[in-house]
C-alpha cells in the first residue's frame, strides 16, 4: 500500500488511533493538513450511531500533534541547524514540501516572539507544522515546549472539531471538505488577528518595563 493509500485507508477507518496517527504526521515535517482529519472525525462523531466522541476526537488529535511536534523538536535539537537546513534543501525535503525559506520563516517567527511562539505559531497557517524546528534548534525547555504545544494544538483542534460537528446537521458528507476549507480559512484569519493583538500587547508590556 502506497503512502496516499495508507492515508485514505485511515480516513475511511477513522478511530482515535488513526486520528492520533494522522495528526502526528501533520505535526511533523511531512505535509498533511489537519483539516482533512479532525473535521471529518467530528462530523462522524455527531452521528447518532457513531462510536466516536467529539471531545475524545480533540484529545486524540492533540496527542498526535504533540507526538509529531516532539519528533520535529527532537530532530532539530539533536541534529542542529546545518543538517536541518541541508535536509530542507534536499530532494527529500522538497518532496516533503520543505525548503530553506520555510524553515527561515519559522525560525524568524520563533526568534522574534520567543517561547510563546510555540503557542501562537500552532494557530498560524504555514508556520503551524514547522514551529517545532526552531524550538528544537534553540533548545527550548522541553516542559515549556510541551505546554505551549498542547495549548496551541488543543485550541486549533477544538476549532476544527466544532466546524465538523456543527456541519453534520446542515451539510451532506460530499460537501464537507469544501465547507471545512472555507470556514477554516476564515477562522485562521481571525486567529491570526487575535495572535497579532496578543503579541502587540506583550510587546507593549515589554517596552513599558
Amino acid at each position: 500500500m502506497e503512502g496516499v493509500e495508507i492515508i485514505q485507508w485511515c480516513l475511511d477507518h477513522l478511530n482515535y488511533w488513526t486520528i492520533a496517527l494522522l495528526m502526528a504526521i501533520e505535526s511533523s515535517f511531512i505535509p498533511f493538513p489537519s483539516e482533512v482529519v479532525v473535521p471529518p472525525a467530528a462530523y462522524k462523531a455527531a452521528g447518532a450511531s457513531s462510536d466516536l466522541n467529539v471531545v475524545m476526537v480533540v484529545v486524540a488529535a492533540s496527542i498526535g500533534a504533540i507526538v509529531g511536534s516532539l519528533i520535529n523538536y527532537g530532530l532539530a535539537y539533536s541534529l542542529g541547524r546545518p543538517i536541518i537546513y541541508k535536509f530542507a534543501n534536499s530532494r527529500l525535503g522538497h518532496m516533503c514540501l520543505l525548503d530553506e525559506q520555510k524553515v527561515q520563516v519559522a525560525e524568524k517567527y520563533f526568534n522574534e516572539h520567543g517561547a510563546v511562539a510555540t503557542f501562537t505559531g500552532r494557530l498560524i497557517p504555514a508556520v503551524r507544522q514547522l514551529i517545532s524546528l526552531p524550538a528544537g534548534l534553540a533548545r527550548m525547555n522541553l516542559g515549556k515546549f510541551v505546554l505551549f504545544t498542547v495549548l496551541g494544538a488543543g485550541i486549533w483542534n477544538a476549532v476544527l472539531a466544532a466546524i465538523g460537528y456543527n456541519l453534520a446537521a446542515v451539510v451532506p458528507e460530499d460537501q464537507l471538505m469544501e465547507k471545512v476549507t472555507e470556514y477554516s480559512h476564515e477562522i485562521s484569519y481571525g486567529i491570526v488577528a487575535v495572535v497579532v493583538l496578543i503579541l502587540g500587547f506583550l510587546f507593549y508590556k515589554g517596552m513599558k518595563k
